[in-house]
This record gives structure tokens, sequence and C-alpha cells, in this order.
């Protein structure tokens, strides 16, 4: 009877369905000396689970605290952005100086016509160009919605 209730348990052990209660059971029954012929091949298994149980490490695992690089990254981020912050505040002062003195200099009048017209021409190129982008986007829209009421006839 306790042979049967061995194999079984030892099925359900492999199968992952036994309580705690089961398996020690299976441990005391492979820890004793009468164990069947067949069932040998588990006493090393058995065995093992109840001396690794008792080991102790005796090796001391160092702890290595972070603290001392949080703070040198923290610096080190804060050193980063102080100095984004100033480039940017410096450059935007000499773009303001730069445009301050173009101003001043140019005032979008021209004293010979031919300049001037040659300067409207340019600016109404540049106009024309991208307004001519524009109405391209629009002509691939039309042909969509012609293609799509073919298709969709509503």
């Amino acid at each position: 009877m306790e042979l049967n209730n061995i194999d079984n348990l030892l099925e359900k052990y492999f199968q992952g369905e036994t309580t705690i209660a089961e398996e020690n059971q299976l441990k005391e029954y492979f820890s004793s000396s009468n164990v069947a012929q067949h069932l040998e091949q588990y006493k090393p298994m058995f065995g093992y689970f109840s001396q690794a149980k008792e080991q102790k490490s005796t090796q001391e695992i160092p702890l290595q605290t972070k603290k001392q690089n949080v703070a040198w990254l923290s610096i080190a981020a804060s050193a980063v952005i102080l100095l984004g912050i100033g480039t940017y505040f410096y450059v935007s002062e000499s773009n303001k100086t730069n445009t301050a003195v173009a101003s001043q200099t140019e005032l979008g009048t021209y004293d010979d016509p031919e300049k001037a017209l040659k300067a409207t021409q340019k600016a109404l190129a540049l106009l024309s160009s991208n307004v001519n982008v524009g109405i391209e986007s629009v002509q691939y829209i039309n042909e969509y919605e012609k293609s799509k009421n073919k298709i969709f006839k509503q």
C-alpha cells in the first residue's frame, strides 16, 4: 500500500501537483533505508534537497552603493543645463543686436528702380514657387476624389 502511495506521489511530484506535506512524505521515504529497488534512482535527488537545505553560505557579498555616482551625475547634468541656458541667451542676444544693426542699415527701400524691380521679382518668384507646390498637392487630392467617386459610386 505504501509503495503504491509513493508511486502515485512521485507521479504527482513530477507533474507539479503535490502539496508541501506530500513532498515531505517523499523526502522522508527517500531518506530512510528501506527504499524500493525500482525507486533507488530518485534517492540522490531527494537526498540532495535535504542536504542543500542545511547548507549555509559563508561568502560575504559586498554591497556597493551608487550614491556617489548619482551625486556626480547630478552635478554634471546641472552644469550641462546651465551651459545650455547660457548659450541660448548669448545666441539670442547676438541675434537681437545683429537684427537691430541690419534693420537700421537696411530699411527695405531702394534708390535704384531696377534693383527694386529685381528684388520684387525675386520675392514674387519665391512666393509663386511655394504657391505652386500647394496647388500641385490640391491637384493630387482632386485626382484622389475622382478615383474614390468612381470606386464608391454614391
